[in-house]
C-alpha cells in the first residue's frame, strides 16, 4: 500500500484554514473585504460572544447569482482574476478564492445573496465543509453570510482562542481600521446588544478621520506626491507629550499592510529629528500602480513587496520628514477651572527694567470678577500647516519658530527677558512664548553639529595642560575602543594606565570643565557596540550629547544679545520644537487664548 495518499478535501480546506483564519477577527477581515470588493455603499457586521458564536457580514453590493454562489464556497473559484498575467497588477482585495470555502470548513456557514435585476435570492447552508442545503429566499440586494460556531469541529484549535472580549477588542480594531481605508463606505459593528461603530458614508478621509478618532490636534497632516507615488495621512507630531508607542495603520492601495520597509521609513523619519526611540501613532495612505508592487507574498495577504523598494522608502520618509518639519509649538491654555491664590514674586525677569515674571503672569491668567492667577497648564500641540498644504483634523496655522524656510514660515521672535534664569519669555504678533534655552541650544547645536560631521570633524581645541580622568573599567575599554570615532567630535584620548584617560584635545565647543562629564555620557552611548558599527547611529547619538553638554544651562543668566541669537538660530532650525533627546523646546500662549481671557472674543 502506497504511504502517498490525496487528502480528503474536506480535511485539505481544513489545513488551508490554518493558514486564512486564524481567529474571528480573520473572518469578519475576508468577508469585510469580499463586500468591498463586491462595490458595497453600507456593510454591517454583527458578532456574539467575540465572533466565537456568531460573526454576520451584510453588505448592500453586487450579490450574486444561484450558479455563483455555488462557485463561491469552492475551492480556488474567484472573480477577481482570469490569467496568470492578473497577478502581475492586482487591484482588489481578495483573488485567490480561498476564504468562503475555508471559513466554511470550519464553521456552520450560511450564505444568501441576490443579484439585482433577479426577482429570488439563493441560500446556501454548509456544515464544517459540507452543503447542508440549497434553497431559494426572499432577500435584498446584496449578499448575507452567516459564520457560527467557529472551529467547532477543531477543538484543538477553538482552545487557542482569547478570551471574549479579546477578541472582540481585535474585531473592533479592525473594522476601523477598514472604515478607515474606506471613509466612502458606511460601516456598523454590533457587538451582541451594543453598538460599537457606527460611521455612516463620508465624503473625505478628514470626516472619517473625525467620525472614528475626534479631534486631534496632536496629529500633523502628512501629504506629498513624487514618482508616481502618492503618500498622505496623519502622524504624531514632534512635541506630542503622549505615549511613546501609538497604533500604526499603514494602508497601500487600500489595503491593510504589515511592512519592514514602511516601519523603517518611519523610524528613519522621526530620527532625523530626534534620538528618543519611539514608536508614533501614524495614519498612512500610499497609493502606487498595482505593477509596482506584488501583493502575494502572504497567506492573509497581510505583507507586500514593492518593485522600488528604495524609492518607496525615501518619498516616504520625506513625506514625514516634510511633515514635522512644519510642526508647531505646543500651546499654554489657561485653565479657568483651578484657580489658586496669588503669590508672591518669586523670580524676576534679567533684563533691566521690565515688571516681575508673576505680575506678566498675573496680567495674562486674570478674569474679570475674580482676581486670581489660574494655573497654566501644557495641551497638545497644534500642528502647523502653511497654508499650501491640505487641512487635517484639528489642523491650525500659526506662526511659530519651527520650520524652513524662514523668510516665509516663521515670524521673528522678540525677547522680553528671562524668568529664572531660565526661561527666554518671547513675543509675536501670535502672542507670547516661553523657551527652554537649554533645550533650544541643544537643538541648534545639534543640528551644527551634524551638519558639520558631513563633510568634516568638529574644530578642536588642544588643551595647554592635558586633562587625566578616572572612568570605570568598562568605561575605559569602551572609550578606547572608538578612539576613532571620538577623533571625529575633536577629542584626543589616550590609555594613561589602570583606569585612566588623557585627554589632549577636546571640542572648540565645550567647555574644558565639563569634559569628564560629556565623556561618560558618550561611553553610555557607545557601550557595546563594535567599531563601525551603526556609525551614523552613534553619531547622532553621540550629536546629541555633545550638543546637551555644550549647550547653556538653566540659571545661566543671558544677555539680550544672547537671547536674541538663541532666538534668531532657533527660527533658522530644522525641528524645532523639540530637542534631540525629545523634550519641548517652545511653549506658546496664543493672542487668541489671551483675548478670551479678557473676555475680548
Amino acid at each position: 500500500m502506497s504511504r502517498i495518499r490525496r487528502l480528503p478535501p474536506e480535511l485539505a480546506n481544513q489545513i488551508a484554514a490554518g493558514e486564512v483564519v486564524e481567529r474571528p477577527a480573520s473572518v469578519v477581515k475576508e468577508l469585510v473585504e469580499n463586500a468591498l470588493d463586491a462595490g458595497a455603499h453600507r456593510i454591517n457586521i454583527t458578532v456574539e460572544f467575540g465572533g466565537k458564536k456568531l460573526i454576520a457580514v451584510e453588505d448592500d453590493g453586487d450579490g450574486m447569482s444561484r450558479e455563483e454562489a455555488r462557485l463561491a464556497v469552492e475551492r480556488h473559484a474567484t472573480s477577481k482574476i482570469r490569467s496568470a498575467d492578473d497577478l502581475a497588477a492586482i487591484a482588489t482585495l481578495g483573488f485567490r478564492g480561498e476564504a468562503l470555502p475555508s471559513i466554511a470548513s470550519v464553521s456552520r456557514f450560511r450564505l444568501r445573496t441576490r443579484l439585482k435585476g433577479e426577482i429570488a435570492g439563493t441560500e446556501l447552508r454548509i456544515d464544517a465543509g459540507k452543503v447542508v442545503s440549497e434553497t431559494e429566499t426572499g432577500a435584498p440586494v446584496g449578499t448575507l453570510v452567516e459564520v457560527a460556531d467557529l472551529f467547532f469541529n477543531l477543538p484543538a484549535r477553538r482552545k487557542f482562542l482569547k478570551a471574549d472580549t479579546a477578541e472582540a477588542a481585535q474585531i473592533s480594531r479592525l473594522v476601523t481600521q477598514l472604515a478607515l481605508g474606506y471613509f466612502d463606505v458606511g460601516f456598523t459593528l454590533r457587538s451582541g446588544a451594543r453598538v460599537v461603530l457606527e460611521a455612516p458614508p463620508a465624503g473625505s478621509l478628514d470626516e472619517r478621520f473625525y467620525q472614528l478618532y475626534g479631534d486631534r490636534p496632536d496629529l500633523v497632516v502628512v501629504s506629498k506626491q513624487a514618482a508616481g507615488i502618492t503618500v498622505r495621512g496623519f502622524v504624531a507630531a514632534l512635541g506630542d507629550q503622549g505615549p511613546a508607542r501609538g497604533p500604526q495603520h499603514v494602508f497601500v492601495n487600500q489595503r491593510i499592510v504589515r511592512d519592514r520597509t514602511i516601519a523603517h521609513a518611519i523610524q528613519a523619519a522621526y530620527s532625523v529629528a530626534t534620538i528618543k526611540e519611539r514608536s508614533p501613532e501614524v495614519h498612512l495612505f500610499i497609493e502606487i500602480g498595482p505593477d509596482r508592487v506584488d501583493v502575494n507574498v502572504h497567506p492573509t495577504k497581510a505583507e507586500v513587496r514593492f518593485l522600488d523598494q528604495g524609492l518607496v522608502h525615501e518619498i516616504l520618509r520625506r513625506a514625514i520628514v516634510d511633515a514635522l518639519g512644519v510642526t508647531g509649538a505646543p500651546e499654554l491654555s489657561v485653565n479657568r477651572d483651578a484657580p489658586v491664590p496669588m503669590s508672591q514674586s518669586t523670580g524676576m525677569f534679567a533684563a533691566a527694567g521690565w515688571p516681575s515674571a508673576d505680575s506678566v503672569a498675573a496680567a495674562l491668567s486674570y478674569v474679570p470678577g475674580g482676581g486670581m492667577l489660574e494655573a497654566a497648564t501644557v495641551v497638545a500641540p497644534p500642528p502647523f500647516v502653511p497654508s499650501t498644504m491640505p487641512q487635517g483634523p484639528g489642523t491650525r496655522v500659526t506662526a511659530v519658530p519651527g520650520s524652513a524656510p524662514v523668510s516665509t514660515l516663521i515670524k521673528p521672535l522678540f525677547p522680553l527677558g528671562q524668568f529664572r534664569n531660565t526661561f527666554i519669555i518671547a513675543v509675536d504678533d501670535e502672542g507670547l512664548a516661553i523657551i527652554d534655552q537649554h533645550v533650544a541650544h541643544e537643538r541648534i547645536l545639534f543640528e551644527q553639529i551634524s551638519e558639520r560631521l558631513i563633510n568634516r570633524p568638529l574644530e578642536s581645541q588642544r588643551l595647554l595642560s592635558p586633562v587625566v580622568i578616572e572612568v570605570g573599567p568598562a568605561e575605559h575599554q569602551t572609550l578606547l575602543t572608538h578612539a576613532e570615532s571620538l577623533t571625529r567630535f575633536g577629542f584626543e584620548v589616550d590609555d594613561f594606565g589602570g583606569s585612566s584617560l588623557r585627554i589632549g584635545a577636546a571640542p572648540a565647543i565645550l567647555d574644558w570643565q565639563r569634559i569628564d562629564t560629556a565623556l561618560r555620557a558618550v561611553a553610555s552611548d557607545l557601550e557595546g557596540l563594535a567599531p563601525g558599527a551603526g556609525v551614523q547611529t552613534v553619531l547622532r547619538s553621540m550629536a546629541a550629547t555633545m550638543a546637551c553638554h555644550a549647550a547653556v544651562k538653566a540659571n545661566d543668566q543671558l544677555t539680550r544679545e544672547k537671547m536674541q541669537y538663541l532666538l534668531d538660530e532657533l527660527r533658522r532650525t530644522s525641528h524645532s520644537s523639540v530637542c534631540p533627546h525629545g523634550r519641548p523646546v517652545v511653549l506658546r500662549l496664543t493672542r487668541r487664548e489671551i483675548e478670551r481671557n479678557f473676555e475680548r472674543i
